[in-house]
């Protein structure tokens, strides 16, 4: 086969898959670029050009920066146990033991239930009245918040994030799993000979060479925290007093409840940029593997 009959071949088998990207990826993107030049209220044809009106607007909105705040502790508070639970539920699945096959039996349950009824469970386990979690403190004779889990401003952010913890973690689990799988069982023969066991295998050999797949999960971690919507919509509309606040729900509330479409795509593209910067920054940030550069 030829150069030009390969590159044929190519472009012919990538075609459709570039081609269905394109219509149903890019080409709504850059509309919604065009729209959030726009003051449209999304029930009529009639818009209004306004130029970068909507990003100005956007810049010296205070409900926007609370909701880019709340999506920022999100990503730390979530990412930091996301990683820290999902590297040691994966090594603790790696055993033959009991608890390790039950391990093994339970970590993906959360991920095949409905976002929806993850967040209705929720919302009966924090229920002020008759939840597992207040009931359970009473009965230890500790005390509760008077409004409720999801109604007290201070513990609203970060009893949804607990929610979408729980949620999240069997994803990470398996791609910590996958990792500490993939690294040949020679590595953890010769640490033994060489006196590393527990602990000490784990932190000298299991965590560096889980640097690919530490690298990926921060990236996704950040894709899906920015990206939380259903959680906090469901479970708090965004309050109180917009305590859970996230840039997609607040971007709901623009489009359909105050019909300001051309404001709320301003929004969608202000969070995709946050997003695509973000991401970027961490690739960048943990572009090599600082155990390789020590070597």
């Amino acid at each position: 086969m030829n150069s030009r009959t390969r590159s044929r071949f190519i472009v012919a088998f990538l075609a459709p898959a570039v081609t269905v990207y394109g219509v149903f990826v890019v080409w709504p993107l850059i509309q919604a670029f065009v729209m959030s030049s726009f003051r449209y209220r999304g029930v009529s044809r009639q818009s209004e050009f306004v130029g970068t009106e909507n990003f100005r607007r956007l810049a010296a909105d205070d409900a926007f920066w609370q909701a880019l705040r709340n999506n920022l502790w999100l990503l730390l508070f979530c990412g930091i146990a996301l990683l820290a639970l999902g590297t040691a539920i994966a090594h603790a699945m790696q055993g033959a033991g009991r608890m390790a096959r039950v391990l093994r039996s339970v970590y993906l349950f959360p991920q095949v239930v409905s976002l929806v009824v993850v967040a209705i469970l929720w919302m009966f386990l924090y229920n002020p009245s008759f939840g597992l979690i207040d009931n359970a403190l009473r009965g230890l004779g500790l005390p509760t918040p008077e409004k409720g889990w999801l109604g007290d401003s201070s513990l609203a952010l970060p009893a949804v994030g607990v929610a979408f913890l729980w949620y999240a973690l069997g994803f990470y689990v398996m791609l910590f799993a996958a990792g500490i799988g993939g690294i040949p069982r020679e590595v953890f023969e010769a640490a033994e000979l060489d006196g590393a066991r527990g602990f000490r295998r784990f932190w000298g050999v299991t965590w560096p060479m889980l640097w690919s797949v530490r690298r990926v999960a921060i990236v996704y971690v950040a894709i899906n925290v920015m990206n939380v919507f259903t959680l906090p919509f469901l479970m708090t509309r965004g309050g109180p007093d917009r305590r859970t606040e996230t840039l997609l729900t607040y971007l709901y509330e623009q489009a359909f409840a105050n019909y300001q479409f051309g404001y709320a795509t301003a929004l969608a593209a202000a969070n995709f940029g946050l997003v695509m910067g973000l991401s970027l920054m961490l690739l960048f940030l943990f572009r090599k593997n600082p155990e390789s550069a020590r070597t």
